[in-house]
């Protein structure tokens, strides 16, 4: 059994090495999708940056891409991050402080990156 699997494997990477097909938007799509599971894995979470110049509201929050999204209130967002309907990937560590806003929790980022999306 191990015999078999072992030689459709070497087909298909020999099948794939050999390939002159050109990159596809399927391929891309697949790539992306195998990169955003990666993050996940890593313990990343999607989100989205949101403005507010609202009286009260915090200016910046980070809409949770979840099955029920929800907002966090990052006290330490970097400059560069600071940009309106800005898709991330991030970490974050949760405080125990009051809350500035009533629609946030307040957040501490440990890792942020933008998502190419």
């Amino acid at each position: 059994m191990k015999s078999i699997l072992v030689a459709l494997a070497s087909l298909v990477l020999a099948s794939n090495c050999t390939s002159s097909k050109s990159t596809t938007k399927g391929d891309s799509e697949s790539n992306s999708q195998a990169a955003a599971k990666q993050l996940m894995d890593q313990g990343f979470m999607k989100g989205t940056i949101v403005y507010s110049e609202k009286e009260n509201d915090c200016p910046y929050t980070i809409k949770v891409e979840a099955d029920e999204p929800y907002f966090l209130d990052p006290i330490n967002l970097d400059g560069a991050y600071k940009n309106d309907g800005e898709k991330i990937w991030f970490k974050f560590t949760g405080l125990r402080r009051m809350n500035r806003c009533e629609k946030a929790n307040p957040v501490s980022i440990t890792e942020m990156q933008k998502r190419g999306e």
